[in-house]
C-alpha cells in the first residue's frame, strides 16, 4: 500500500514538474510507472510500462517539432501556469481524457480575463501564451495525464 502512495506522489510531482520550467516532469511520471511495474511484475504492468514509454517518446518527438518556447514578452506567470494546470486536470476528470485540452486553454483564458478585465484582451493574451510555448506544455501535460489515468485505472482494476 505504501508503495502505491509513493508512486502516486512521484506521479503528482511529475505532473507539477511539467508545469515548472527545468523540471523533467514527464520523466518523473515514467520513472513512477517503471517503479510500479518492477514491483507488480504483471502483464498489465509491463503493457503499461511499454505503452507509456512509447507515448513519452512520441511526445518528445512532437514537442521537438513545435516552435521553441519563448515566453519572454508574454504575460506568462506562475499564476497563469497554475490556472492552466488546474483547468487541464479538472477538464481531464470532468470530460474524461479530451477535457484536458479545453481545460488548459480555458485556465489560461480565465487567468488573463481576471488580470486584464476584457474578453478581447484576454483572448489575445491567451493566443500569445499558446503560441509562445503553451502548446508544447499542453502536449507534455496531456501525455502525462493519460499515463497517470491509465495507471490509476490499472491499479483500480487490479
Amino acid at each position: 500500500m505504501w508503495q502505491l502512495l509513493m508512486v502516486a506522489a512521484v506521479m503528482l510531482l511529475g505532473l507539477f514538474g511539467v508545469l515548472a520550467p527545468g523540471v523533467p516532469g514527464s520523466w518523473l511520471v515514467w520513472a513512477a510507472v517503471l517503479w510500479w511495474s518492477l514491483h507488480e511484475q504483471t502483464g498489465l504492468a509491463w503493457i503499461l510500462l511499454v505503452s507509456s514509454t512509447a507515448l513519452l517518446l512520441l511526445t518528445q518527438v512532437v514537442v521537438w517539432q513545435l516552435p521553441p518556447r519563448r515566453f519572454r514578452g508574454t504575460a506568462l506567470t506562475r499564476r497563469t501556469i497554475g490556472y492552466a494546470g488546474s483547468g487541464a486536470l479538472l477538464g481531464f476528470v470532468l470530460v474524461p481524457v479530451l477535457g484536458a485540452v479545453p481545460g488548459f486553454v480555458g485556465g489560461i483564458y480565465l487567468c488573463e480575463r481576471r488580470r486584464l478585465g476584457g474578453h478581447g484582451q484576454a483572448r489575445a493574451a491567451t493566443r500569445a501564451v499558446m503560441r509562445a510555448g503553451g502548446t508544447s506544455i499542453l502536449v507534455e501535460l496531456f501525455s502525462c495525464l493519460l499515463i497517470v489515468g491509465a495507471w490509476a485505472g490499472a491499479v483500480i482494476l487490479g
